[in-house]
């Protein structure tokens, strides 16, 4: 029995025609497949970035690939092996209208990304929140709707399923002063972040029975990791927070009005979910070659394997991401000795099959952006030291059902360290009586937007039931590196 091989052939086919560089490949890519450190569609994904683009490769020490991204780099600057574009799906010519939200707020990258974003070919129609900033391929707060059998995995987000999670318990708020520091100690009792932090204990493991985990080869692979990390919290903006829920009569069922402690968290799917988004959107951009600057908006058929493999993997990772909220929320609730008397939560990084008001069937990529369907209720965070928001959607059919995720970035992380003054910082954090656990100034509350014009530019989109203002607060140590 032939063993499978990698071929010339389809090497030449990724833009290799220096012999050399060539023989490189070729030893690189069999002996990572003879050794099965990867499967044949992962190690030609993975060479196809490295040629858009070689640098991520060579900055990884001890990566499996970064010898031949080093030697890309090398012939580069000596004018050789330059890789020609070509596609095999061209835009739209006509950019299609789409409507904005507080444009005022949005820098013109998020425009121009939305404007790439509507021509593909299988976008059916789009909207961008107030809360919108430039990101990977679908800006964060866009909204994209495409035909109804194909799925961007760079349009759901790299963290599949990064959620917000709200617990309201009948305890006056006013229990954040009076009983601080046992608070603080549920917090850093029961929460653990950082990229590659595990779980000390279990609170309900149940997911991992679920059949769905025997599903594909890529998800089995990642079991093990995510069950480490059930009930843990990434970097960047994730957070697990006590703060103060002002609540209106009769907004909320059965919940009378009043000011009451309440628990927000907000994480994704954690490695888990990385991981997916990593492989299948290594296999988008091979299966679906796109102009440079629409290359990272590549998608998968629904009808074929890859797409299959790639839908199951992000309803998986969204019901982890589920759990994983669920988790830290059971623990802490334990901890404090009583249920919550609710529980509000929603995710914004997923791809829905939904109709549009004209009943076209499509697939809607929230990207940073809440669902706000007719009555549905959903979580709009503010900063650490600024209030979020209880929301119900008002089913809006020009933003497809949606509306922002939060504030949005008001600047870069690099910005924010170069700009951003701490003893700026403190005073703010001093002034709104925020207990600080964690997080560097790239989360400062400067480096947002504000919050209460964002909200005021979606009015029509969704209805504020509840504030929620901050006073307990854990994120990330500063050292770890972003993964938001």
């Amino acid at each position: 029995m032939q063993k499978e091989k990698i071929s010339n052939n389809e090497l030449f086919a990724l833009g290799i025609n220096d012999v050399e560089v060539l023989v490189n490949f070729s030893r690189v890519a069999n002996g990572l497949l003879k050794h099965q450190v990867m499967d044949k569609t992962q190690i030609l994904a993975n060479l196809e970035a490295l040629i858009d683009d070689p640098m991520p490769y060579a900055l990884k020490k001890g990566g499996k690939f970064k010898n031949l991204a080093d030697d890309v780099i090398a012939l580069r600057k000596d004018g050789k092996f330059i890789k020609q574009a070509h596609s095999n799906f061209k835009l739209k010519e006509d950019i299609a209208d789409f409507p904005v939200w507080g444009l005022e707020h949005i820098e013109v990258g998020a425009l121009a990304q939305m404007k790439t974003a509507i021509q593909l070919p299988i976008a059916v129609a789009g909207a961008l929140m107030p809360d919108a900033h430039q990101g990977y391929g679908l800006p964060i707060g866009g909204v994209l709707a495409t035909t109804a059998n194909t799925i961007i995995p760079f349009a759901v987000g790299v963290d599949i399923a990064c959620r917000m999670c709200l617990s309201i318990f009948e305890i006056p708020a006013d229990n954040i002063d009076t009983e601080t520091d046992k608070l603080k100690n549920i917090l850093l009792d029961n929460t653990y972040f950082g990229i590659g932090c595990n779980t000390k204990s279990y609170f309900d493991s149940s997911l991992f029975d679920s059949a769905s985990w025997n599903e594909t080869k890529v998800i089995r692979g990642l079991k093990n990791r995510a069950y480490a990390q059930l009930g843990t919290s990434g970097t960047g903006n994730h957070f697990v927070e006590w703060g103060a829920l002002t609540i209106k009569e009769g907004v909320l069922e059965n919940i009378p009005e009043g000011r009451y402690l309440a628990l927000l968290s907000h994480s994704g799917s954690r490695g888990f979910g990385g991981s997916i988004a990593d492989y299948y959107s290594k296999i988008a951009m091979t299966k679906t070659k796109l102009p440079a600057e629409a290359k990272h908006l590549a998608w998968l058929d629904l009808d074929k394997e890859e797409g299959q493999e790639y839908w199951i993997g992000m309803n998986l990772a969204g019901e982890y991401a589920s759990a994983n909220h669920h988790e830290i929320h059971n623990k802490m609730a334990r901890a404090l000795g009583i249920e919550p008397i609710t529980r509000i939560e929603n995710h914004h990084n997923f791809a829905w099959k939904e109709q549009l008001a004209d009943g076209t069937e499509v697939m809607v990529h929230r990207k940073g952006a809440t669902p706000a369907g007719k009555g549905v209720l959903g979580i709009i965070p503010g900063s650490m030291s600024t209030p979020g928001f209880v929301v119900r959607g008002k089913g809006d059919a020009n933003s497809i059902n949606s509306a922002s995720h939060g504030a949005g970035r008001l600047m870069s992380r690099s910005a924010a360290f170069k700009t951003l003054d701490k003893a700026v910082i403190a005073a703010n954090l001093s002034e709104k009586r925020i207990t600080l656990m964690g997080s560097d100034m790239d989360e400062a509350p400067m480096a947002y937007k504000d919050i209460h014009a964002v909200m005021a530019a979606q009015e029509n989109l969704v209805e504020v039931l509840a504030k929620f203002e901050p006073r307990i607060v854990r994120m990330a140590d500063p050292k770890e590196k972003p993964e938001d």
